[in-house]
C-alpha cells in the first residue's frame, strides 16, 4: 500500500512539472534572430547589411515588443562558404541561443544550414537562396522559402526569351549549387518550349574576368546567353559582354537572376533592356513604395529594397505572427513552421499569400525590362512590367514535387 501511495505521489509531481513545463514554455516570449549571408563581397547588395534592416522593421512592425516580448537581431557573414555559415549557425544555436536563421544567400550555404536546422530542431526563413531543391528533393519540416527559387525564374525569363523567339541558348555559370539549378530549370524549360541548349561553361564564383567564358559564348552564336550568376559576378558579365560587342553582335543576354541593385550598379545605360524575373519591385504598388520608402531611409547606404531584403521582412514579419499565435516561444522549430503553414500570409511586400506543405511560398512573379535611360522618371526607376505570372504558374506544382512531405 505504502508503495502504491509513494507512485501516486510520485506520478503527481511528474504530471505537476509537465504542466509547469507547457505552462512556462507558453509564456516564454524571448525570441532570437539570426541573419545569415554575405555581409562584404559580391551578394552583399543584395542582403547583407539590408537584410538586417528589413528584419529589425519586420520586429518593429510586429508589435510584439509593446506586448511584452523580448527580440533580438544578430547578424553573421557567411563568406559564401558552407562550412563557414554552418559554423555559425551552429554556434548560434547551440551556444546563443538563437531560434530561427534568416536570408542565407549562396544556395551552397542554405542547403547546409538547412540540414543542421533540421538535425536541431531550429528554423530556416530562406529568403536569398535560390535552388529549388531547399522546397524538393531537400526540403524539411523546418525550412521555409519565402522570396523565388530557380524554377520561378526559369519559368519567367526563360519560358518568355523562348517563345519570343530566343530557341538557342548557351549558359554562363556560377560554379556551384546555385547556378547549376538555374542552369538546369532553365535548360528544362527552354528544351520544353521549343529551344535547344548549345553548350555551358563553368565559371569560378566572384571571378574577375569572363573574357575567355564570354568568347565560348559568342562562337557559340547562341541567340541567348543564359548567365545563370548573381550579384557581382552578373554585373561584371554583363559589363564585360558590353566590351566585347556581344548584344551589338546580335546575341541577347539573359539575366537569370538580376536585383536591382545590380541594376542600379550597373546603369541604365549599360542595363537597358535586360528580361529578368523577380517576385518584388518597390514600385509595384501604393503598398510596396510605402515600405519601400520607409526601408530606404534605414538602409546603410540609401538603397531601395530589393527582392531578397523584402522576403526578409516578409518571412520574419510570418513567423513573429506565428510565434504570437502560439502564445509563447515552444522552441521547437518543426511546430512554429507547421504554425506559419496554417496561417494565411499578408504583408506589405508581396501581399496575401500561403505557405506551401513543401514550404514554397506561393506568390505572383513578375517579367520585367531594364528602362531606357529617358524612360526613367527619377532615382530607383528602373523597371517596367512586361507581364504578370500568376502564383501557380511561379511555383513548381506539387504533383511533381521530390519532397519527402508532398504525400501522393
Amino acid at each position: 500500500m505504502k508503495n502504491l501511495r509513494a507512485w501516486r505521489y510520485a506520478a503527481l509531481l511528474t504530471c505537476a512539472g509537465l504542466g509547469f513545463a507547457t505552462s512556462a514554455s507558453a509564456q516564454d516570449k524571448n525570441i532570437k534572430i539570426g541573419v545569415l549571408n554575405d555581409m562584404s563581397s559580391l551578394y552583399a547588395d543584395i542582403g547583407g547589411p539590408n537584410s538586417v534592416t528589413a528584419a529589425k522593421m519586420a520586429v518593429e512592425d510586429s508589435g510584439l515588443k509593446a506586448k511584452g516580448w523580448t527580440i533580438d537581431v544578430v547578424s553573421g557573414d557567411h563568406q559564401n562558404k558552407p562550412d563557414v555559415g554552418v559554423n555559425i549557425a551552429r554556434q548560434w544555436i547551440d551556444a546563443d541561443k538563437v531560434d530561427v536563421i534568416a536570408d542565407t544567400p549562396n544556395s551552397g550555404v542554405a542547403l547546409a544550414v538547412n540540414n543542421l536546422v533540421k538535425e536541431k530542431n531550429s528554423v530556416l526563413l530562406n529568403s536569398g537562396a535560390a535552388t529549388a531543391d531547399l522546397t524538393g528533393k531537400a526540403c524539411t519540416p523546418n525550412t521555409i522559402s519565402f522570396t523565388y527559387d530557380t524554377y520561378m525564374l526559369a519559368n519567367g525569363t526563360g519560358k518568355a526569351l523562348t517563345k519570343a523567339g530566343g530557341d538557342t541558348w548557351f549558359f554562363l555559370t556560377a560554379d556551384y549549387a546555385f547556378g547549376h539549378a538555374l542552369e538546369r530549370d532553365t535548360a528544362a524549360v527552354a528544351t520544353a518550349n521549343g529551344g535547344k541548349v548549345l553548350g555551358a561553361v563553368r565559371h569560378p564564383l566572384n571571378t574577375p574576368d569572363f573574357s575567355s567564358f564570354l568568347l565560348q559564348a559568342q562562337a557559340s552564336k547562341a541567340k541567348v546567353i543564359g548567365l545563370a550568376n548573381a550579384g557581382g559576378d552578373t554585373t561584371n558579365a554583363i559589363k564585360q559582354a558590353a566590351e566585347f560587342g556581344i548584344v551589338a553582335g546580335g546575341q541577347k543576354l539573359a539575366a537569370l537572376l538580376l536585383f536591382i541593385s545590380d541594376v542600379h550598379s550597373l546603369g541604365l545605360k549599360t542595363a537597358q533592356g535586360l528580361t529578368f524575373t523577380e517576385s518584388f519591385y518597390w514600385d509595384l504598388n501604393d503598398r510596396t513604395r510605402e515600405w519601400s520608402k520607409r526601408f530606404a531611409k534605414l538602409s546603410p547606404k540609401g538603397m531601395m529594397p530589393s527582392m531578397d531584403a523584402a522576403g526578409v521582412y516578409a518571412g520574419v514579419m510570418h513567423y513573429l505572427k506565428a510565434m504570437e499565435a502560439l502564445g509563447g516561444n515552444p522552441h521547437d522549430g518543426a511546430k512554429v513552421v507547421a504554425k506559419m503553414k496554417e496561417i494565411p500570409t499578408d504583408d506589405p511586400v508581396f501581399g496575401k499569400g500561403v505557405l506551401r506543405v513543401d514550404g514554397r511560398h506561393i506568390i505572383p512573379a513578375y517579367l520585367f525590362e531594364v528602362k531606357k535611360p529617358e524612360e526613367s522618371k527619377g532615382p530607383w526607376d528602373y523597371y517596367k512590367l512586361v507581364a504578370t505570372i500568376t502564383p501557380e504558374d511561379a511555383a513548381k506544382p506539387l504533383e511533381a514535387s521530390e519532397c519527402p512531405l508532398v504525400k501522393k
